[in-house]
């Protein structure tokens, strides 16, 4: 690329003054964010009346829009509501460890939906059964789809609650807390829920020990087993009031440890980028890669040729990127003067 056409530049323009380039990026997102409600339906909207399409790119449910708690209760209470309603109906085809008809039926569609499993309460006919595989599907895909969803939802709003506890002692303003849980987001999220599934296990252990009056290794083991989906069986919650606090404990522990496993590998996979990041930036620039960031060959790297040969290594863009919108570039220049004027798109629209 020529010097002269290295100063008109689109690409770099800002960059000797990054403050200023920030205060309008931050003055766009807020003008976006105003508009955005309704702005963007009401386009939507004008295009599908006018080609005739569905509503559905205009339409949100629960699992796709960031989840409201109403509709999460409703949809778990209707899930438990007519499972349990269905266990309670044929509890005689059902044998194991029985205390009350209607705690039963709830319990096992926890047990069912959670895919814990326990044995002590099984299905003894085929209707019965049929309705633990058609329970078990249902709930997996309501864990899977609305109620990890919500977990989620919840301890990112946990997170500046915890950045405010680390920081307790030290005079840091909101801005530098918002700042630190958006820079470290996967970090903070694992934190907080590693927290929470101690908090579980330790109250399981504890409610185990108490009330199913275990010993302290049989209700620790009780409590891996179960959050773990593991169930053996050869501990479970065998008292009424045990299984009142099974229907709690068993979903919020078994949810809260998939999304442990969630948090750990997004953590490991934002620290492994991290490391990508600072070794691209940090070593030294060879002969060979001045010869790689040299796009058209006139052995004189521009600072969009470096910007983008670093995008390419940090794993940003691809070769095939590159390609596409230079070609799309080359179609546009239609003067090939390496530059796309007004004159240009107005030649390649004609």
């Amino acid at each position: 690329m020529a010097h002269d056409y290295d100063a008109k530049q689109p690409l770099i323009l800002g960059l000797d003054n990054p403050s200023s380039q920030f205060n309008e990026k931050n003055a766009l997102l807020k003008r976006r964010k105003n508009h955005r409600g309704s702005s963007v339906p009401s386009q939507y909207g004008s295009l599908q009346n006018q080609n005739g399409e569905s509503d559905l790119l205009n339409s949100e449910s629960i699992f796709t829009k960031q989840p409201s708690f109403k509709e999460v209760f409703m949809v778990l209470a209707a899930y438990l509501g007519v499972g349990a309603l269905c266990f309670f109906l044929i509890r005689d085809q059902i044998k194991g460890t029985k205390t009350n008809g209607v705690l039963d039926a709830l319990y096992f569609c926890i047990v069912t939906m959670t895919t814990v499993g326990y044995g002590d309460l099984v299905p003894n006919s085929t209707l019965s059964k049929l309705f633990a595989c058609i329970f078990v599907f249902t709930g997996m895909a309501l864990v899977g789809l609305i109620l990890s969803k919500a977990a989620d939802y919840l301890v990112e709003k946990q997170e500046i609650l915890l950045v405010k506890a680390i920081h307790l002692h030290e005079k840091v303003g909101p801005t530098e807390i918002l700042k630190e849980v958006e820079n470290n987001k996967a970090k903070y999220k694992f934190l907080m829920v590693l927290i929470l599934l101690l908090v579980f296990m330790i109250v399981g252990t504890i409610f185990l020990c108490q009330v199913e009056e275990m010993k302290l290794i049989d209700a620790f083991y009780c409590v891996c087993s179960t959050i773990t989906t593991l169930g053996y069986g050869d501990e479970s919650f065998s008292t009424g009031i045990g299984r009142v606090f099974a229907i709690i404990w068993i979903l919020s522990s078994t949810i809260c440890l998939a999304q442990f496993f969630l948090y750990l590998a997004e953590f490991y996979t934002e620290h492994r980028q991290r490391s990508l990041v600072k070794w691209v930036l940090t070593r030294k620039m060879t002969v060979s890669d001045l010869e790689a960031a040299d796009l058209d060959d006139d052995n004189v790297v521009s600072a969009a040729e470096f910007i983008v040969y670093k995008l390419k290594e940090l794993g940003k863009i691809n070769q095939e990127d590159i390609s596409a919108v230079m070609e799309q570039f080359k179609n546009l220049d239609v003067d090939h003067s390496g530059t796309i004027t007004t004159a240009d798109l107005m030649l390649s629209q004609s």
